[in-house]
């Protein structure tokens, strides 16, 4: 087989329709976009939500119930089972950054009680869970809120 014998198979390629060929085409006159109207104009680039002058779903929806998004606190997540997979005595957040747990230095991180430690850590953080702290605090570990 060589690169000028190459073709693609049988189905794959199809004519594009020929739009305004006149009406033998199938496809003249308004070529296909209906009579009358924005949607016939060139250039139409209406809005994907727009619902052609009908008042629109979010405005024929109820407004209901309140959002403390602007106030919300978004905590990186620890859980315990990593900080004893890290199998370090001292943990703070330039130690999680380094290892690849947090993403960043300047977000707050929360350790949670999911796992167990066999060892006594010290671990300093914005924020512990109950359970965290009962289970650092029973192997022997320190917390240290940030």
């Amino acid at each position: 087989m060589k690169l000028d014998e190459l073709k693609p198979a049988k189905g794959s390629k199809r004519n594009t329709k020929r739009l305004g060929r006149g009406p033998g085409s199938g496809w003249g006159g308004t070529s296909g976009r209906g009579n009358k109207g924005a949607g016939q104009r060139s250039g139409n680039k209406k809005r994907p939500w727009f619902e052609g002058g009908q008042m629109p779903l979010l405005r024929r929806l109820p407004k209901k119930g309140f959002s403390n998004h602007r106030f919300k606190k978004d905590f990186q997540i620890v859980n315990l089972a990593t900080l004893e997979a890290l199998g370090l005595k001292k943990i703070d957040n330039a130690v999680l950054l380094n290892k690849g747990v947090i993403k960043s230095v300047y977000e707050p991180v929360k350790i949670l009680g999911n796992g167990d430690l066999k060892k006594a850590i010290e671990v300093s953080a914005s924020a512990f869970s109950k359970t965290a702290v009962e289970k650092i605090e029973k192997a022997g570990g320190k917390v240290i809120v940030q």
